[in-house]
């Protein structure tokens, strides 16, 4: 795939993440852990002073500096409402560590169209584009209709009682009636990101 094994955290121990975070660094891989809570993050910077963490996406990376991006057109990632965020930014430290330029455009939902139709010019000029929404999960067919470039789907556990955890809003996006609308699994940004930026490569 062209970068590094990321290390998904849940289920290993402290010292199991050390040394597998070492042995990437010794072999001058880029570093990424999803889902790694502060705790943990708080060891691990003991041992790699350098380690960056963002709280939201719950992510630690590390990452070699790179003097040219991976394309030309930015992935735009666009989350529904700010409950959206915390998967929106695990998308978003995924594709950063992978050298893609990236355009947030956060709490654009369908809810208060009109805050994403004022950005109608910025999002014609992705490569890609993810949008990460719960609820209902219509944001992604709406999108999806005004633009002519992949849009990356990913449905999130926010919502009420009838919204089953994010089953309602990915059975929306897997029905999406606008055609070129892929879909990841619930709460998944990383995944997204991970996809976006295979896309985005050679934009």
């Amino acid at each position: 795939r062209g970068f590094a094994e990321v290390i998904y955290c849940p289920g290993k121990t402290k010292p199991h993440l050390r040394q597998i975070a070492a042995e990437l660094i010794r072999n001058k891989q880029n570093l990424l852990l999803t889902r790694l809570e502060k705790e943990g993050f708080t060891y691990l910077k003991r041992y790699f002073p350098r380690l960056k963490y963002n709280e939201q996406a719950r992510a630690a990376y590390l990452s070699r500096k790179s003097k040219t991006r991976l394309s030309s057109k930015p992935v735009v990632l666009i989350s529904a409402g700010t409950s959206d965020i915390p998967v929106a930014e695990e998308a978003r430290v995924t594709l950063e560590v992978m050298g893609q330029p990236v355009t947030k455009l956060y709490d654009v939902g369908v809810a208060g169209v009109h805050r994403l139709m004022r950005h109608l010019g910025l999002i014609r000029k992705a490569g890609v584009i993810i949008v990460v929404a719960g609820m209902e999960g219509a944001l992604a067919s709406l999108v999806s209709g005004l633009v002519s470039c992949p849009v990356i789907a990913v449905p999130t556990s926010t919502g009420y009682g009838a919204s089953f955890q994010g089953l309602a809003a990915l059975l929306t996006m897997l029905n999406s009636c606008s055609p070129g609308v892929a879909v990841v699994n619930i709460d998944n940004g990383f995944g997204a990101g991970y996809f976006a930026s295979l896309v985005n490569k050679d934009k």
